[in-house]
């Protein structure tokens, strides 16, 4: 079953999420260009005669690719969804008014202060009211 959040919770959740996040995506920017120095480093490269440089750039890619998949299990587990690797846009499972939502954080913000509905992703986010930004007692 998926975790439910309350706002509060999601963020007291989030200076662990942030720090996994930060990690994520600088991680994430490391191997994109890690993947694009192979690509270029291959190119005068054939399996009769392997670039070692570029053997090493592979071998760098896939350990990045592996600590990614790690952050987002890590997410995961705390019941949070990552949306976007490339900027830390993660989405809590919420509700509002009995229906299903998604609280929605980027890295960068200070706090959960968006949410929006299941099926619409980023462009829909919303500014949460000030009272669902109101700690519970």
């Amino acid at each position: 079953m998926d975790r439910i959040f309350t706002v509060d919770e999601a963020n007291r959740t989030l200076p662990l999420v942030r720090r996994i996040v930060e990690d994520l995506v600088r991680d994430h920017h490391l191997w994109e260009e890690k993947v694009r120095e192979f690509e270029l480093a291959t190119v005068g490269s054939s399996p009769e005669h392997p670039d070692v440089i570029a053997e090493l750039l592979q071998i760098e890619a896939q350990r990045l690719a592996s600590d990614i998949e790690h952050y987002i299990a890590e997410l995961n587990d705390l019941g949070v969804i990552c949306k976007g690797m490339d900027n830390g846009l993660v989405d809590f499972r919420g509700q509002i008014d009995g229906r299903d939502v998604f609280y929605c954080w980027k890295l960068g913000e200070p706090s959960v202060q968006y949410w929006h509905e299941v099926d619409a992703g980023f462009v829909g986010r919303q500014r949460l009211h000030p009272l669902a930004l109101t700690p519970s007692n």
